[in-house]
């Protein structure tokens, strides 16, 4: 008898609602349906593999199904799913708290759990904002925070307010809480018009002088360390944080790292923030923190801000804030587990080598003539494409560039994911040495294809 071969293509074209997707495009064009992974590889219902070029969204760290990561959960699976974190706890969000406080910044040492990225920032803001109600009214003006140009902190109200994607949040405005923007870096695109070489982060002196006018209104600062994601892999210059943490203490506010993409190796380092000795009152984390198995973010923070949140129950001081799936066995079983394999199998390690490759390799994407700027922080890259490289001038939202790029790349093997004009590359850390290369080979051979035919090439002179 005959197998009836489900068509699940047609059937997500027809119920399901993708994010970030204009779906009038989505259901006009052929798609992928993904139906298994196996370490860097990602395999359609055809059979076609696909090296994960992103990460399955920056989250894949150890290569899909790894064992360690697979066992652990089943381990998890045959003695508790799931039981309320309100009024109970369970033995791996405990294990799984005590690694991060064992690894995290020194004074980072209560954990709070969350579903993801958004709700981790989300909650910093909150804790942040209510440590200061809870200091007496001295500090009743703090109810505001800043934040970064361009930054991007997740989907969430809050977390949108400390936003500075315009594409993304503009039309949510009305609902939004104020915050003070300042500039973050764009080094290749300088508003103010400096060479990187010679400015001193020139750029900092605008959030220095917010931060000096607004203080006494100011909870937070909220920024990701070492690189911008969402705004098109944008790097800060070493010492830019270093000075942010500086001025946050001398001004009495906190600062909140938002470390969801660049945490668990991404940058080199276990933190980005290591790497320029920062301590921050706040760290958000997810992502990777499961290893890219299941949704999971965890909120840590210091004793004093914890401290603050104690009193009789009367007293009403309780961080009145949850979820449903808060501290789920399964997830931190599971980040248990890719904590682990870091020792196990020396990820940061291993990973040096081909960070340095990646960066020797991407020098090549020069020979493009329409590449205009290559941006790397470790493990993570950007290349942006330009119409024209002499004059920056982009390519117009309608070539749709960074797509046409993505689709190239697909027909060659590999799946990645754009920001704009920005082809991304971020893929596991596991990722060997002979797959990053065919990464890379496939990268080139795409963004080559994708605009040698939106402007004749100018023949070299001899």
């Amino acid at each position: 008898m005959k197998r009836h071969r489900i068509d699940y293509e047609a059937l997500d074209k027809r119920f399901l609602w993708h994010p970030f997707t204009q779906m009038r495009d989505w259901m006009e064009s052929p798609q992928l349906v993904i139906e298994r992974g196996q370490g860097v590889y990602l395999f359609d219902t055809q059979g076609n593999r696909y090296l994960d070029g992103v990460s399955s969204l920056w989250a894949n760290i150890h290569g899909h199904r790894h064992p360690a990561l697979v066992r652990a959960i089943r381990r998890q699976l045959a003695k508790l799913e799931h039981s309320t974190f309100l009024g109970l706890t369970n033995v791996p969000a405990i294990e799984l708290a005590t690694k991060l406080v064992a690894i995290a910044p020194a004074n980072l040492k209560r954990v709070f759990y969350s579903d993801n990225g958004s709700t981790a920032v989300e909650i910093a803001l909150k804790m942040s904002f209510q440590f200061w109600r809870q200091q007496g009214r001295a500090f009743a003006s703090k109810r505001k925070f800043i934040s970064f140009v361009n930054a991007y902190h997740g989907d969430t109200l809050g977390s949108v307010s400390v936003g500075g994607v315009d594409l993304f949040h503009k039309i949510f405005k009305p609902l939004l809480f104020k915050s003070f923007k300042a500039f973050y870096p764009q080094c290749y695109r300088c508003p103010f018009g400096k060479q990187p070489a010679a400015c001193d982060v020139y750029c900092l002196n605008d959030f220095e002088a917010t931060l000096a006018q607004h203080h006494h209104e100011v909870c937070a600062v909220v920024v990701e360390p070492a690189i911008q994601g969402a705004a098109g892999m944008l790097t800060a210059p070493r010492g830019f944080l270093k000075r942010i943490e500086a001025l946050c203490r001398d001004h009495n506010v906190h600062l909140i790292l938002d470390e969801v993409a660049t945490a668990f190796g991404r940058t080199g380092t276990m933190f980005a923030c290591e790497q320029e000795k920062v301590v921050p009152d706040f760290l958000a984390l997810a992502k990777g923190l499961s290893g890219g198995t299941l949704p999971l973010a965890a909120t840590l923070t210091t004793p004093e801000i914890f401290n603050a949140f104690l009193g009789e129950y009367a007293d009403f001081k309780s961080f009145f804030h949850g979820h449903t799936y808060t501290g789920n066995p399964l997830a931190c079983a599971a980040a248990a587990a890719s904590l682990d394999l870091f020792k196990s199998e020396k990820t940061l390690q291993r990973l040096r080598p081909k960070a340095t490759y990646l960066s020797r390799r991407l020098e090549d994407f020069r020979q493009l003539r329409h590449v205009g700027d290559l941006r790397q922080a470790g493990f993570i890259a950007g290349i942006e494409l330009v119409q024209d490289r002499d004059s920056k001038t982009p390519y117009p939202a309608s070539d749709r560039i960074g797509h046409v790029v993505v689709l190239e790349a697909r027909r060659r093997g590999a799946i990645l994911r754009p920001l704009g004009n920005v082809v991304v590359l971020m893929p596991p850390l596991s990722i060997s040495r002979a797959q990053l290369k065919e990464l890379l080979d496939i990268t080139y051979a795409s963004i080559e294809a994708a605009t040698q035919h939106r402007q004749p090439r100018v023949a070299s002179k001899s």
